[in-house]
């Protein structure tokens, strides 16, 4: 139903003009946000990706290229330039990246990776892929890596997650993660019990500061990057009307810029702000595009502590939302 959805929509903008057709099999839209620069940079981005991917489906530029979820978001990266997954110029590395992704899933429990921040972004890889990429593999793995999220949430004492499927603690971050991993999975005809969701909620409201923001563990010490988190959390949960998201969003516009973990901020602020008000969101997104247009390199990365592989990826993502194609990037 989702395919045959999106094929109906994708058909009807192009004719009333919205997409345009430049290149085998590409949907991309374009916005009045999408400028031939902005496309121009996010288009050698994803050339560096694909030239630079290893045959296997990973980046070998540092450890973490071979990590699922940086190959998980390597892969949404494509995906959200709006090019036909299945025909289209990026087909192949997708492709890769996505049997690259299953290639690292536990057959028998479903566990992605090492830890459940690859588990996370490995199984949005999955979400955003299911329904475009024509694989009969990833809907039966996208239940069982779900189901991993879920039954891991319920054996946690604060209704949330850390580093591993049986962590009795957890954390912002990698609930953060988890929840996003869950939405998509819902937006793409996965069942997801809501009360995942809403035990998830309650352990972010714990854990919201007195200034807004989002403490690491506790209500203390927050700052942007998780705030932005917070903030797309209870958005993606359609409580942006909530006391909690009003407050984060607000905690966010005033919170200085993360010069440590840059790539990680810029990845959850673009979707915070987009979620919080066009206002903030354009101011936003003219600098973040002013600052990545000045710090891209020759062949297309970005550089980072993580490796080019995440911070290309990461970096394009926070770009992402200008073509507004994927369903997670829905107001």
């Amino acid at each position: 139903m989702k395919r045959m959805l999106s094929a109906w929509l994708a058909c009807l903008l192009v004719g009333l003009g919205v997409y345009r057709a430049e290149g085998q099999g590409t949907l991309a839209q374009v916005g009045p946000e999408v400028s031939a620069e902005l496309d121009k940079m996010y288009v050698r981005g994803l050339q560096f990706l694909r030239q630079s991917q290893a045959p296997e489906g990973y980046w070998a530029d540092a450890q973490y290229g071979r990590e699922p979820a940086v190959v998980g978001l390597a892969v949404v990266s494509m995906l959200a330039h709006g090019d036909d997954p299945n025909s289209g110029p990026y087909n192949q590395a997708i492709k890769r990246g996505l049997n690259y992704v299953l290639s690292q899933m536990n057959k028998s429990t479903g566990y992605i990776g090492k830890s459940m921040y690859n588990h996370g972004f490995a199984t949005l890889s999955l979400a955003e892929a299911y329904g475009a990429v024509s694989d009969a593999r990833l809907g039966p793995a996208l239940e069982q890596a779900v189901k991993v999220i879920v039954s891991s949430q319920k054996k946690n004492p604060f209704g949330a997650w850390r580093y591993s499927p049986e962590s009795t603690d957890a954390d912002t971050t990698i609930s953060g993660a988890q929840m996003v991993a869950l939405f998509a999975a819902r937006n793409a005809g996965i069942g997801v019990p809501e009360e995942s969701i809403q035990n998830g909620l309650k352990y972010f409201l714990q854990c919201q500061t007195a200034e807004g923001g989002f403490g690491y563990t506790s209500n203390s010490g927050p700052n942007g990057a998780r705030a932005a988190i917070g903030c797309l959390v209870f958005a993606l949960a359609r409580e942006k009307n909530s006391a909690a998201f009003k407050s984060a969003f607000r905690y966010l516009q005033n919170a200085p810029s993360q010069n440590y973990y840059q790539q990680y901020y810029i990845y959850y602020a673009s979707q915070a702000f987009f979620h919080g008000a066009p206002d903030s969101w354009q101011a936003w997104n003219r600098k973040n595009i002013e600052t990545l247009a000045a710090s891209q390199e020759a062949d297309g990365s970005w550089g980072g502590q993580f490796g080019a592989a995440f911070s290309t990826s990461a970096s394009l993502l926070s770009m992402a939302l200008n073509y507004r194609y994927l369903p997670i990037y829905e107001r």
